[in-house]
C-alpha cells in the first residue's frame, strides 16, 4: 500500500503506526494549504522576510533563496518553514496581487477563461442563444449595449486580407437584405438584396479618395436627382413623367435643337437664305417663301421667329405645322442680292 495518497500526497495512516496523530496532523496541514487556495503572488522571486501564518505563493522562474528550483509549486510556510507542494493540471488559485483566478495547465498557471480580471478566451460563447464553430459569439436578446469605460468607444472588425469581407450584415428571417462594410476590396459600401442572394450596391466610397458614389443613382422625394450621368443625353418622358436625361441637344443640315426634360424643344437654323427681296408687295418688297423642316419635330405646332442681318429686312412665318414652317424676307426697299435668314422655333416636344 502506497503511504501517500495519489493526488495531493497525503500520508495515509499506516498499521501499527506509533503517534498517529503527527501523520494525521502533516495531512490537514497539506489540506489547510492547498483548499479554497490563494496566494499572496506568482511573480515575487524573493521569499518574503517575514512570512505569516500559512502564507502561500506561487514560485515563479528564477526563483531565488529558499525556492530556487521550485518554479510552478505552491510554496506554503509551516511550522517554520517552506513546504512545496506540487501543482497538478486543473488545480485553481486565486492570485491576490493580480485579483484573477489561474488554473494549473500543464507546465504553467494561467487565467482562466471567462473568470472575474482573466484574460482567458472561450471557443464559443453563447448568451441565451446556441454559438457554433462559424457563429462563435451569439447572442438572443431585444437589444446589445456595448458601452464605454470612460472615454470612447469603438467597434472593430478586421479582416485577413483586401479581397476578403469586413462588414455588418443585416438580415431578415436570416436572409440577406443589407449590407454595410468592406466587402471583396478596401472601398466601404451599402448593398441591398431583395432575396439575400443578389446584392446591388447602393453607395460605394473609394477609399484612397474618400469620393463617394451612387452606382444605382439617387431619388429625391420619389423623383430621379441629376448627375453627370444623367444630365445630358436622351430625354424621355411616360405619361408624362420623365424618364430619362435632363437636357438632349443634336443637330443636322436643318439647324441645332435643344430639349429639356419638362418637355420644352428649342429649334434654330443660322443657314437660310433667300435668293433676294425684290418682289413688290404693296408698298414693300419680299422674297419667295423659305421652307425650313425642323431638326426635331415637335408635339403641336411651335412658335416660330427670324431675323436677318439687314436692318432694313426683316422675317416672318407663316403659320407652322409640328415639323415645318414657311418664312419671307421682307424689305422696305428692293434687295436684289441673297438674304441670310436665321430662325428659332420654340415649343413642346410633349
Amino acid at each position: 500500500m502506497s503511504e501517500l495518497s495519489p493526488r495531493l500526497s497525503l500520508p495515509f495512516l499506516q498499521p501499527a503506526q506509533a503517534q498517529k496523530h503527527v501523520t494525521h496532523n502533516e495531512a490537514l496541514e497539506v489540506l489547510d494549504g492547498v483548499v479554497q487556495l490563494s496566494v499572496a503572488s506568482r511573480t515575487e522571486s524573493t521569499p518574503p522576510a517575514s512570512p505569516g501564518p500559512l502564507a502561500r505563493h506561487i514560485v515563479p522562474a528564477g526563483a531565488t533563496g529558499s525556492w530556487a528550483g521550485q518554479t510552478g509549486r505552491v510554496a506554503v510556510w509551516q511550522q517554520g518553514g517552506w513546504v512545496f507542494l506540487a501543482p497538478r493540471t486543473g488545480w485553481l488559485a486565486w492570485v491576490e496581487d493580480e485579483g484573477q483566478l489561474v488554473v494549473r495547465q500543464g507546465a504553467d498557471w494561467g487565467p482562466v477563461p471567462g473568470a472575474a480580471g482573466g484574460q482567458g478566451s472561450f471557443e464559443t460563447l453563447g448568451v441565451n442563444a446556441g454559438a457554433d464553430s462559424t457563429n462563435r459569439l451569439s447572442v438572443a436578446a431585444e437589444a446589445t449595449l456595448l458601452n464605454h469605460a470612460g472615454a470612447g468607444h469603438q467597434l472593430k472588425i478586421n479582416k485577413a486580407a483586401s479581397a476578403q469581407t469586413a462588414s455588418l450584415l443585416f438580415q431578415s428571417g436570416f436572409s440577406g437584405r443589407a449590407e454595410m462594410g468592406l466587402a471583396g476590396n478596401d472601398d466601404f459600401a451599402i448593398k441591398t438584396s431583395s432575396d439575400g442572394t443578389a446584392f446591388q450596391t447602393a453607395l460605394s466610397v473609394t477609399a484612397a479618395t474618400g469620393v463617394p458614389d451612387l452606382a444605382a443613382g439617387a431619388t429625391v422625394g420619389g423623383h430621379v436627382a441629376c448627375h453627370r450621368g444623367n444630365l445630358l443625353g436622351t430625354v424621355g418622358q411616360s405619361g408624362g413623367q420623365p424618364t430619362g436625361a435632363v437636357i438632349e441637344s443634336g443637330g443636322d443640315a436643318n439647324g441645332q435643337f435643344l430639349r429639356l426634360a419638362d418637355g420644352s424643344q428649342i429649334c434654330w437654323i443660322t443657314t437660310l437664305s433667300a435668293a433676294n427681296a425684290a418682289t413688290a408687295m404693296g408698298a414693300l418688297f419680299r422674297s419667295s417663301d423659305v421652307g425650313w423642316t425642323f431638326p426635331q419635330a415637335f408635339a403641336t405646332p411651335p412658335v416660330v421667329s427670324g431675323q436677318t442681318a439687314d436692318t432694313e429686312v426683316w422675317v416672318t412665318a407663316a403659320t407652322p405645322s409640328a415639323s415645318a414652317c414657311s418664312l419671307r424676307a421682307v424689305a422696305a426697299v428692293s434687295k436684289g442680292a441673297a438674304v441670310g435668314i436665321r430662325a428659332v422655333a420654340v415649343g413642346r416636344w410633349f
